[in-house]
């Protein structure tokens, strides 16, 4: 019976590419968020305004009679202000459960024991809560110029409002990114899906109805500052230029939503280990 030598050999398959293990991490994210028929009608569902905005600037296009829906930058600044109660809705349904499932079956020290870094894992998470909250914020948005640009077979729309998607484009940005780092770090705090719910929703109509409150018994707009979804509109309204008088100051919403970012950041950084520490 004949030996064979099992001695060293070099390896003859292909060696993966460090530093990409966060689309690798997305990637799984978005296709299993895919395979869900629930979530999938909620992103269908979160079009229907899309739907509504396209007949409307076809039929402005189309006949002179009712040329009164005919869009303008004040209506792309409503459709994403409609967005957001859908943007809510994703960020929940799709992000709740980024971390908190992980920290529930101890993947998380499965993840960092191979060669992958927190901020790979960070960034595959991130990015996948991004695709989704893109798809149905900025891309409708965008697809609206698109559309209107077709129907009336010119650029005239589009070269008289030359700031008009740079403008969609950053508002979307604001919107996506405070709510994909809020709800990451809200996940980070709890092995429950669930309870990571029901505190993302509660924080968001919290501080939304206490800054409501605040306004009927002062009669200021100045506590917009209480609630991020009001303070992100300051910046929004900023970035269509549609906002002479807002709320809080320009400089000081800028600030607030830079905060909130930064404590998001800083308690992934905390809460995202290797090792669970216990106080």
């Amino acid at each position: 019976m004949p030996i064979h030598d099992q001695g060293y050999r070099h390896y003859a398959g292909q060696r993966a590419r460090h530093g990409r293990a966060w689309w690798v991490i997305a990637r799984a994210g978005v296709l299993e968020r895919l395979r869900e028929r629930r979530f999938l009608a909620l992103l269908l569902f979160a079009w229907s305004p899309f739907v509504v905005r396209a007949v409307q600037a076809y039929l402005a296009s189309t006949f002179p009679q009712a040329s009164f829906l005919a869009p303008d930058v004040q209506t792309f600044r409503a459709f994403l202000d409609q967005q957001r109660v859908f943007v809510f809705f994703v960020t929940i349904y799709a992000g709740s459960g980024l971390i908190a499932n992980d920290l529930r079956a101890n993947a998380l020290q499965l993840y960092l024991s191979r060669p992958i870094t927190r901020v790979e894992y960070i960034a595959g998470k991130l990015l996948t809560l991004l695709i989704f909250l893109v798809a149905v914020t900025w891309l409708p948005a965008v697809l609206l110029v698109v559309l209107q640009v077709m129907f009336t077979g010119d650029t005239v729309f589009v070269t008289s409002h030359p700031y008009l998607i740079p403008a969609i484009t950053l508002a979307c940005a604001l919107q996506v990114c405070v709510a994909a780092c809020a709800m990451l770090a809200v996940s980070s705090l709890s092995r429950s899906r669930r309870f990571v719910a029901m505190l993302y929703a509660g924080i968001v109509l919290f501080t939304a109805a206490m800054d409501q409150a605040l306004r009927l018994i002062t009669g200021s707009r100045a506590w917009a500052w209480v609630s991020p979804q009001d303070t992100l509109a300051v910046l929004i309204d900023a970035t269509f230029g549609m906002s002479t008088e807002p709320a809080v100051p320009v400089l000081v919403a800028v600030v607030l939503v830079a905060a909130l970012i930064a404590v998001s950041i800083a308690v992934l950084a905390r809460r995202v280990r290797a090792v669970e520490v216990v106080a």
